[in-house]
């Protein structure tokens, strides 16, 4: 699915862009860094001075159009990544026909958001430390479902087992909601999702939540607490959405695009829309970001070796 944007403004410059810029997206329409892409394009089309067209390459959990955009070659192609196959898809596949270290320029970080550790709804009222003690006692006798292995669920859920020395097993499945139906079955008790999967069986009174995935708390959900905050010492996992350029593009072409997506992000409307939508504008500095992919990629093949995780 493709949508093209028309620049209504010209604007001075050394003559790129010369025509219009490709936004890839490896996820299909709908998706949050489908939306995320083409909330911007708009705005970057007018200050470009040039049409803007999001094309949705979607499969392999983002590689695929990782790969597009890794391997373009017109000096007109951008994409929108998470921060799977920028950080922890060089240590879950044996082979990746990208290398992320090398093949991408940071542009700007989009939205980020922590994933909310969420349970069935227990009898009585406890407290996370309540909680988190049963859960020391149970050992593995308790299980956590995720959407997949090496998925920001599992590895979140890993690192806040080593972080608590707690031991609920995991369980795949095929989607959040798929989850939510385990927790409210039985067949699971916990796990880690996006506040806006979570929020409905939250607010109803079915599931309860914990605590955010994020070290400090956050304005999504200002009344959950941290991980710092319930003992988990170094627990810091959150979603996010980038744009990326390919490594080959002119320096002064990726600064140029990241000019005009820090003002892009910058704005209210833009924050308000993302704010709406469960993601919140960090630094969208190309340099944030690049500390950013740095930061998170040791974070994970720390998790991912140590519990021998790997995709096929």
């Amino acid at each position: 699915m493709t949508l093209a944007l028309t620049g209504m403004t010209a604007h001075a410059n050394d003559g790129w862009p010369s025509k219009a810029i490709r936004i890839i997206v490896g996820y299909p329409a709908g998706s949050s860094p489908d939306v995320q892409a083409r909330l911007v394009a708009e705005p970057l089309s007018r200050a470009l001075g040039q049409s803007v067209v999001v094309e949705n390459k979607p499969g392999a959990s983002g590689n695929i159009g990782a790969d597009a955009i890794a391997k373009a070659a017109d000096g007109h192609t951008i994409g929108v990544i998470g921060n799977g196959p920028l950080t922890s898809s060089k240590f879950l596949y044996a082979k990746l026909p990208y290398d992320p270290s090398t093949d991408f320029a940071p542009i700007a970080l989009i939205g980020t958001a922590p994933l909310v550790w969420v349970t069935a709804k227990p009898a009585a009222e406890r407290t996370p430390a309540a909680f988190i003690g049963q859960l020391k006692v149970d050992g593995d006798k308790q299980a956590y479902g995720s959407v997949g292995p090496g998925s920001g669920g599992h590895l979140g859920m890993e690192l806040l087992k080593q972080a608590l020395d707690i031991g609920p097993i995991h369980v795949p499945f095929n989607g959040g909601p798929a989850i939510l139906n385990a927790i409210l079955g039985g067949q699971v008790q916990m796990t880690l999702l996006p506040a806006s999967t979570v929020s409905p069986l939250v607010q109803s009174g079915k599931l309860e939540a914990v605590a955010v995935s994020s070290a400090k708390r956050t304005p999504l959900a200002p009344t959950l607490p941290s991980m710092e905050e319930i003992g988990a010492k170094g627990v810091n996992i959150e979603v996010w959405n980038a744009v990326m350029a390919p490594a080959r593009m002119p320096a002064a072409h990726q600064a140029r695009l990241s000019q005009e997506l820090e003002k892009i992000l910058s704005s209210r409307e833009i924050r308000q829309k993302l704010f709406l939508q469960g993601w919140r504008v960090d630094d969208a500095s190309a340099k944030g970001l690049a500390a950013r992919i740095q930061q998170d990629t040791k974070t994970y093949q720390d998790i991912i070796v140590r519990n021998k995780i790997k995709i096929d």
